[in-house]
């Protein structure tokens, strides 16, 4: 076994053979040779573990497809395009929206050009960041004020820091939810220094638990929108109409926390009904916050939104710097919220309204022109299906409802299992991501676009090997 260790070729040699085969092309040298280093290490376990028995298997002719396959690989972007295939319109976990083609061109611009982000063009001085959007979500949501921060969870930070640091927020128990990535919001409300005060029961809160909670050290009242889960049954909640009484008869401030947000009406699509921003400022509660890359479909932001008294407030916490937004938010935020301005256009430019909104007869079609690419591609390696199945919302809103929705069934021929196929599509080239439902590899079209089928099929054609 020892001696065969002498017949792997030099690195040198491997680096002279890439750069004859065009493989080095806009790849840095020296991340090159790193990866020839490591694909070698690799091939001296092969050779311990005797995986590697034979001088043959040595040879650099031998060894290329591999080696070569691990340097593409390895040159490769870390954060990278995904096909999602899975049917969650808002993946928190795969970039949550895609942004309208307006929006992408705005931090395109953003991006390669200066721009006025703190410059006001009509003094020649300098301006606010905030200018471009406060007015655009305040003709929106109907609010007086507002300010836009980098994420949801900093929104809440921020208002309760300012409103709240030091003295009680009061808030149902059944409304401490998790956030995500196991932030809980008694956390948030800890770090903020407010002191949490907890009323009610986990499934029933009435005004009066709020109401006997006041006392001198109370701050303000907080609702928190429980959009990732449901209560069913025996419940009571407290409206923020109720809560903007309890606010007015004793001088306190009322925040409602909206997590994943929504500016549109979806009961026309049967879903359940969801508090819209705007139905939530014109109850009067005075501070309300929201998402900006879940259901609304832009950017990841926090948008704080309310009475100009309390929304001039957290302007001016010094915290305001440490989660300011950048150019490329502001960019893609303007350009998103400006298709708002007239409802029909955001629900057929915005890609996540576009997505929800899609009927279950326009997805069988696309299902049906999906697996005719896929037969094409692929032919008697798999067996295709189309069957009806559900799709999501995702992003914490809609729970319990499921989108009608039309799958593309996968199941490989011969060795190669439905998990092992799943297993492997996560190393293709884009990576394929969908779901395993009744023995099969399922393809949700609602969250692909048609210029995307090639690349599903290029995906599972990698996956079974059937480009080598």
């Amino acid at each position: 076994m020892s001696n065969l260790f002498k017949f792997l070729p030099s690195v040198d040699s491997v680096l002279t053979r890439l750069e004859e085969e065009g493989a080095l092309s806009g790849v840095p040298r020296t991340l090159v040779r790193d990866l020839v280093n490591g694909f070698l290490d690799v091939c001296r376990e092969e050779i311990k573990s005797g995986i590697i028995t034979a001088e043959d298997q040595l040879s650099l002719d031998a060894l290329f497809p591999r080696l070569t396959c691990h340097v593409r690989a390895g040159a490769r972007p870390h954060f990278r395009r995904v096909l999602n295939a899975t049917g969650v319109v808002v993946h928190t976990n795969l970039g949550r929206s895609l942004l309208a083609d307006s929006a992408v061109k705005a931090v395109t611009e953003a991006c390669g050009s200066y721009s006025n982000l703190e410059f006001d063009l009509k003094t020649g001085e300098r301006g606010s960041r905030y200018s471009h959007v406060e007015k655009l979500v305040c003709d929106i949501t109907g609010a007086e004020a507002a300010l836009v921060v980098n994420n949801n969870a900093s929104a809440v930070l921020i208002t309760l820091e300012t409103l709240a640091a030091g003295r009680e927020a009061v808030v149902s128990r059944g409304q401490l939810v998790e956030i995500g990535g196991s932030f809980r919001i008694p956390d948030v409300m800890t770090k903020s220094g407010a002191i949490l005060h907890e009323v009610g029961a986990t499934n029933r809160t009435h005004p009066y638990d709020y109401e006997g909670a006041i006392n001198d050290n109370t701050a303000l009242l907080m609702k928190v929108h429980t959009s990732n889960f449901r209560i069913i049954g025996f419940t009571k909640e407290v409206t923020g109409a109720e809560l903007v009484e309890l606010g007015t008869k004793y001088n306190l401030p009322v925040y409602e926390d909206l997590g994943s947000g929504n500016l549109t009406n979806f009961a026309g699509l049967g879903l359940m009904r969801e508090p819209t921003v705007q139905e939530v400022v014109s109850e009067g509660v005075d501070v309300v916050s929201f998402s900006g890359d879940k259901v609304l479909g832009g950017p990841q932001a926090g948008v704080i939104v309310g009475k100009k008294k309390y929304i001039d407030m957290i302007k001016k916490n010094p915290l305001n710097r440490v989660v300011r937004i950048d150019k490329m938010t502001l960019a893609a935020l303007e350009a998103t919220l400006r298709l708002y301005l007239d409802p029909e256009i955001a629900m057929k430019e915005v890609p996540t309204l576009r997505m929800i909104m899609e009927k279950p007869e326009s997805l069988q079609l696309r299902a049906q022109s999906l697996s005719r690419v896929l037969d094409r591609f692929l032919g008697e390696n798999v067996t295709l299906g189309v069957r009806e199945g559900v799709s999501r919302v995702g992003g914490g809103a809609f729970p319990e409802q499921d989108l009608k929705t039309f799958l593309v069934t996968v199941v490989p021929q011969g060795d190669l299992s439905v998990p092992e196929l799943k297993e492997r599509l996560l190393s293709s080239d884009p990576p394929l991501v969908g779901r395993i439902e009744d023995d099969a590899f399922c393809l949700d079209p609602r969250t692909l676009t048609q210029i995307e089928y090639h690349m599903v099929a290029e995906s599972i054609s990698q996956a079974l090997n059937l480009d080598k």
